[in-house]
């Protein structure tokens, strides 16, 4: 296991991990789609109707941010347990 020096051992590492311009580009599509997705499904009506209060957009804004984090978490998990994983062989499945 060589890899675990790049483990993530401080609050640091691990937002340094979670700041990768591919973890965030990653997060940004997700929480387009699939909060795009919970919007029309939890306030579809409502902007159909043109009822939209204060308390409606900053449900849909936490609607978005939701899945983007789902996504950050989930990304550096990955590369944390990638990094732990010990090399296997070629034409060997683990």
């Amino acid at each position: 296991m060589g890899h675990v020096t790049s483990l993530p051992t401080t609050l640091r590492e691990w937002c340094l991990l979670a700041c990768r311009r591919t973890v965030i580009l990653r997060g940004l599509k997700f929480a387009v789609v699939v909060g795009t997705i919970l919007i029309a499904i939890n306030h579809g009506d409502a902007i159909l109707r043109g009822a939209l209060g204060p308390g409606n957009y900053l449900k849909m804004g936490l609607t978005v941010i939701v899945p983007y984090v789902v996504s950050v978490l989930s990304s550096v998990g990955a590369m944390v347990e990638g990094a732990t994983r010990a090399p296997t062989p070629a034409g060997k499945d683990a």
